[in-house]
């Protein structure tokens, strides 16, 4: 059975009269990106988008990037104790961000949390695909977590600072890529483009509508299905088997799962994500969460977070933060139960 997952808002404004569908393309982040956008018929010399979209992601990554280490984040992580560094606006912005759904999710979510990744094997250096890497020890995750926990990254809104309490190590992985979708949205918007579609590493925003009339349709995998390496697709047309297809009028969509990057030791798997309360991956029955929302920012850092707290936790959390969250759980029998959060229910249109 296909189900329809709708906004609550539709514009009624209707593609350019006589538009055509351009598609640019590139790489940044370790991953793809991707745009499909309507141009009018007087409006198709669009050549110099290519170089303005990639270099809106080449500034995220000269900003944000934990792989670099001349970047913003980077000279952050190296700086001494008790100082003071100026950020960039869009970087103080995401971190601020990214903090604020840290206390609301109670630590599950820590953009602080970067120590912790790095010794899993996840981060920059010391990689777990690497034949030297070793699991950490018992004492060491204790010495991350103490540290994680004394860590007392301060924010001033004037002069956009940041305090270095000494040896924290910013990783914005789990909220950067959801921005980077937002902040190309807005240089279309810029540049006069108001239908498109939006993609970087899987997660995705649409606005507008297609030539033809329809929304730009996502579809998720069904339900039973084994989970693929990327849970979900952009749509050519509603006619594509899914359980569950998505409009992406003015939504964003992400899915974070245990799926795409992991390693096993010792016959037990590894999970990429990380719990920052125990230093631990993360090791619950939940595939994959994915949420729906008006800002991909939101949905990429959330959809972690709910990951980190389980289907029970998470569901009730999601409830409370009025997030549309889909969990696919694991259940004893090798298959997969789904469990909607009512806000997300509150958009289907069965």
């Amino acid at each position: 059975m296909r189900r329809v997952l709708l906004p609550h808002h539709i514009s009624e404004d209707p593609a350019p009269a006589g538009g055509v569908v351009r598609d640019f393309a590139g790489r940044s982040m370790g991953t793809g990106w991707s745009v499909r956008l309507v141009a009018a018929p007087g409006h198709l010399a669009l050549d110099h988008l290519q170089h303005g979209l990639q270099q809106q992601l080449d500034a995220i990554v000269a900003e944000m990037s934990h792989w670099e280490t001349d970047s913003d984040l980077g000279r952050f992580n190296r700086a001494e104790a008790g100082s003071w560094l100026a950020l960039p606006p869009a970087f103080f912005d995401v971190l601020s961000f990214a903090m604020g759904v840290a206390r609301e999710s109670g630590g599950a979510y820590d953009p602080c949390a970067g120590a912790l990744v790095n010794l899993w094997g996840f981060g920059p250096y010391g990689r777990f695909d690497q034949p030297e890497f070793v699991a950490p020890s018992a004492d060491e995750i204790a010495v991350a977590r103490t540290q994680l926990a004394a860590a007392g990254v301060r924010l001033e809104r004037a002069g956009r600072k940041a305090l270095q309490p000494g040896g924290v190590q910013l990783d914005l992985s789990a909220v950067a890529k959801g921005y980077s979708v937002d902040r190309l949205a807005y240089f279309l918007k810029t540049q006069g483009i108001e239908h498109y579609l939006v993609e970087v590493g899987g997660e995705l925003r649409g606005a507008g509508v297609k030539p033809d009339g329809q929304p730009w349709w996502v579809a998720l995998e069904e339900v039973a299905d084994r989970l693929p390496d990327a849970p979900m697709r952009a749509a050519p047309a509603v006619e594509q088997p899914a359980s569950l297809v998505l409009a992406l009028h003015g939504l964003a969509v992400a899915t974070s799962g245990d799926y795409r990057r992991y390693f096993e030791l010792g016959g037990r798997r590894y999970s990429h994500t990380i719990d920052p309360r125990s230093g631990m991956p993360i090791a619950n029955d939940l595939a994959s969460v994915t949420v729906v929302h008006g800002q991909c920012m939101a949905a990429d850092a959330w959809s972690t977070a709910l990951t980190v707290l389980g289907a029970e936790q998470g569901l009730a959390l999601a409830e409370r933060q009025g997030l549309a969250a889909r969990f696919v759980v694991r259940d004893a029998g090798g298959g997969f139960t789904e469990h909607l959060s009512s806000h997300l229910r509150g958009m289907l249109n069965e």
